[in-house]
């Protein structure tokens, strides 16, 4: 692979990762009318419309072998959204994408090798911990909703692994397709929640905003980015969110940060940018 090739890749991600937390700052304010199970099904349920229509899908010819993928894709990422929205409930945004960020961190520490390698894992992980308020403000973390944010890593760790799969040999149409299993699968907690409401008209340009920011934009500039890069890139570069989405936090929902908070999404951006630097130099090209 030309290194102009995975240049562009991290450009593709790291437009994504702006998106997706500026998405989840707007989502918020769907959880009044909602819920945060509802705010999930809305977002995936008109993004795989929109993504539908535009790259329809069943004009392409797709394997058993990638229908698999694509469906082990969509039921992570459905489960992603619907435990991460659950989480922003009760935690902050910032420190929610914090936990959920050590999903990506395992897959990028199961893949390192060089000693520089794991010296920006250790850097971004002291970034973690600095943006995580401990003994400060510790009141408002509900133990719930840590969980739920660890739960949604888990399931951030199989949307890399399984994206990559289904979008190699594949195309944007491939997310369309997991979209919209992950919109299957939000569904029936949408609706038991949020029944007729799911249905609002005052609600639904927010929402579409929604879809657009944090689902349909950022999932296919990730699959079309996840073949032509290594899969431990991908997920250091993921050290960026918590970093994106306290900022996002701060200047969207006014969720305020403190300068330990602060000198941690310094750290994470360092280790970010120090990853993409030495990974992307070293690692040899992925399979296409």
């Amino acid at each position: 692979m030309r290194p102009q090739s995975v240049v562009f890749s991290v450009a593709l991600v790291a437009l994504g990762m702006v998106f997706t937390q500026t998405g989840a700052s707007f989502a918020k304010g769907l959880f009044p009318f909602v819920g945060a199970a509802g705010a999930t099904t809305l977002r995936l349920t008109l993004a795989a419309t929109v993504l539908l229509l535009v790259f329809r899908p069943w004009r392409q010819k797709i394997t058993a072998q990638q229908w698999r993928a694509v469906l082990l894709y969509g039921a992570v990422m459905g489960a992603m959204n619907l435990f991460f929205y659950a989480a922003l409930q009760t935690i902050p945004l910032g420190v929610a994408v914090a936990l959920e960020f050590t999903g990506p961190l395992a897959v990028a520490l199961a893949g390192s090798r060089k000693p520089l390698d794991f010296g920006w894992i250790v850097l971004a992980v002291a970034g973690l911990l600095a943006l995580l308020p401990l003994g400060q403000g510790s009141g408002d973390i509900g133990l719930a909703g840590v969980g739920l944010a660890l739960a949604a890593g888990a399931c951030w760790a199989g949307y890399i692994i399984f994206g990559q799969r289904a979008g190699t040999g594949g195309g944007p149409h491939v997310t369309a397709l997991g979209v919209t299993v992950a919109a299957v699968i939000a569904l029936p907690f949408g609706i038991g929640t949020a029944g007729p409401a799911l249905l609002d008209p005052a609600i639904l340009p927010i929402a579409l905003g929604v879809a657009l920011l944090s689902s349909a934009i950022p999932y296919a500039l990730d699959m079309v980015a996840l073949p032509h890069m290594p899969t431990r890139l991908f997920g250091i570069l993921m050290s960026g969110q918590p970093a994106l989405g306290a900022l996002s936090g701060f200047v969207i929902l006014h969720e305020a940060l403190s300068p330990l908070q602060l000198a941690g999404i310094a750290a994470v951006i360092i280790a970010s940018l120090g990853a993409t630097l030495t990974i992307a130099r070293d690692s040899p090209p992925p399979v296409a």
